[in-house]
């Protein structure tokens, strides 16, 4: 049989003394997490590793002896051998590390083998025949189980999550952890066994990772300490937001609309319930609960810093007032533009012959629509500047917030566009319909809405007359309003792509795990996808000697894992289904919904 123990690094040149860590159930290993020094009193290293036990709850023991040679304790090996009687234990390490050696040498006694050496020192002086024959003997069971040490640094087993792999390790909520998961849970739930180092004027001194200096900090202890009044005051203004937000002026059906279409109202939900979540004062359970929550708190200090960056360069200069006399002018040009475009389509657009008069009415209608809008814009060209200042404002709670009112601003500006595309989308799905209606009317056809199926029906000759008279008109007329429709639709689609790429860049912003990937840039051994070994020293007359190392996730996969759910704003149909309604008229609205919360 094959021993794995897993030693930590920081204990190779530890003084001698007891082993202490635990043995992994179900598996032939042990993993030692320290070192206490000689001197000690045995009844005292019971109580502290029993009040360790207490605290980690971790099946925390004695597991041997550690002996390192020095001047003046010639006899310490022994003496630390008859510890074994005092800490009973089924096996009993007792480690050794040789002057010039880079490996250990070890030695395993169960309680079999310690009553024989018992034996075998009362017989000593008086049968030296049994004596070989006894040697002979305990080294045919000493060689029959093997040792490998297998080194780790604690600090980083400590400080990692071991995340399941495909076709690896299981995960620990539906499978029976694994030998290697149950030593890195042992190792990070051991962090009360680290508190004692041998600095310390207690009875007890021990070696660990955090032997060589404990990490502090003055700045995050005063963190610390200010977070809980901090969370309680935005607690507080929260409670009041929402109490604002529950009024019953609010609910009004009105508001309650807007409220759910408007890109910065969903924006500022979505930023409430984040500080609700950095705000409670529970702490996280779980890995993946702190991680969402630092995610969050990383994710909006680089939002505000963004947004502070944009406030400064929006302040400085008159930017607001370039912007300002910039906007009325580009909405008179963007008006010139669909004038002349219409005039072109009322006319014979591409050598086209159109419905003269179907095409007059359809343009004069929209002529009088860019003239409305004109007249509105420059109705507003004075408070043009005062909207932009103001809402310049809103990029100090985030660059969200600035881009999702002018997502919005978008929408208002071009909602002449939106009306264009409605008509024409309206006039034309609506002489779809009838044509595929009538077209069943040729066939003897018709649709029954009960059922939703269609069936067979009789018709007279009045009304296959007036079908075909209607189908005719329909037909005819249908060539003149496509045109229309096209024609809106793609300015249509010009607008929802840039007011796309403004709601992509606010969700990027949102739910980028920016935490966990700087994890995985500055501290990779933080996100560990599994281990590798290489061999540290394998000299002859020693065990095995193997240094565990981290494998880290790939970057893919921890935006994958730790990505923040957001309310997304990507379209819930199909490429193919987008084109059949496209093709139809159907209207297309790439509203965000505050119903689809997706990972």
């Amino acid at each position: 049989m094959v021993m794995k123990i897993f030693f930590p690094q920081c204990c190779n040149l530890a003084d001698s003394g007891l082993l202490v860590g635990r043995w992994i159930s179900g598996h032939d290993s042990a993993v030692v997490l320290a070192v206490i020094h000689y001197p000690f009193i045995p009844g005292q290293v019971k109580e502290y590793i029993q009040q360790m036990k207490t605290q980690s709850g971790v099946e925390l023991s004695v597991l041997g002896s550690w002996s390192l040679p020095k001047d003046g304790q010639e006899g310490m090996d022994s003496f630390l051998k008859d510890l074994s009687t005092i800490f009973p234990q089924e096996r009993w390490l007792q480690i050794r590390r040789q002057i010039g050696k880079t490996g250990f040498t070890c030695e395993i006694l169960s309680q079999d083998q310690k009553r024989k050496a018992a034996q075998q020192e009362a017989k000593k002086k008086k049968e030296e025949g049994n004596k070989t024959s006894d040697g002979e003997a305990g080294h045919e069971e000493e060689e029959e189980e093997k040792v490998i040490f297998v080194h780790y640094e604690q600090r980083k087993v400590m400080l990692s999550q071991l995340h399941p792999i495909e076709n690896g390790d299981p995960d620990p909520a539906t499978g029976e952890p694994s030998e290697l998961r149950q030593m890195f849970q042992t190792v990070a739930c051991s962090q009360p066994l680290f508190f004692l180092d041998k600095y310390d004027d207690g009875p007890l001194k021990s070696t660990h990772w955090q032997s060589q200096g404990r990490e502090a900090s003055i700045i995050v202890e005063l963190l610390k300490q200010s977070s809980t009044p901090l969370c309680l005051l935005i607690t507080w203004l929260l409670s009041i937001w929402t109490w604002i937000c529950n009024m019953r002026f609010f609910s009004l059906y009105p508001l309650r609309f807007l409220s759910s279409k408007l890109s910065t109202c969903v924006q500022l939900s979505y930023r409430t319930e984040h500080m609700r979540t950095l705000s409670s004062p529970k702490t996280a359970v779980g890995h993946m609960h702190f991680m969402r929550k630092a995610s969050i708190f990383v994710s909006f200090l680089v939002d505000v810093a963004l947004g502070m960056l944009l406030m400064s360069w929006l302040y400085r200069d008159n930017h607001i007032t370039m912007l300002a006399n910039t906007l009325v002018p580009a909405a008179d040009h963007v008006a010139k533009n669909l004038e002349e475009l219409l005039q072109w389509l009322m006319g014979a657009p591409a050598g086209l012959k159109m419905n003269r008069a179907l095409d007059q009415v359809l343009g004069r209608f929209f002529l009088y629509h860019i003239h409305l809008w004109i007249s509105y814009i420059h109705l507003m060209s004075p408070f043009i500047e005062g909207i932009l200042w103001y809402g310049g404002l809103s990029a100090c709670f985030g660059l969200t917030f600035a881009l999702s009112l002018l997502s919005d601003m978008v929408a208002l500006f071009t909602f002449h566009i939106y009306c264009f595309y409605v008509y024409g989308a309206r006039l034309y799905c609506l002489k779809i319909y009838g044509l595929s209606s009538l077209w069943r009317l040729f066939r003897g056809k018709k649709w029954n809405v009960l059922r939703q199926r269609v069936d067979s029906c009789s018709y007279d000759l009045d009304q296959l007359f007036i079908g075909t008279l209607l189908f005719t008109i329909l037909l005819f007329l249908l060539p003149t309003t496509a045109l229309y429709y096209l024609v809106f639709t793609l300015l249509r689609l010009v607008v929802v792509l840039f007011q796309g790429i403004l709601h992509l860049s606010v969700d990027f912003i949102n739910s980028f795990p920016l935490f966990a990937v700087g994890l995985r840039i500055f501290r990779p051994y933080r996100l560990a996808e599994g281990v590798k070994f290489r061999v540290l020293s394998q000299e002859p007359g020693t065990a095995l000697h193997l240094m565990m190392e981290m494998n880290p996730l790939k970057v893919s996969t921890v935006v994958q894992t730790y990505r923040t759910p957001t309310y997304s704003c990507y379209p819930k149909d199909s490429w193919v289904a987008l084109m059949k309604k496209l093709f139809v008229g159907e209207l297309i609205y790439p509203w965000r919904h505050k119903s689809t919360k997706t990972d």
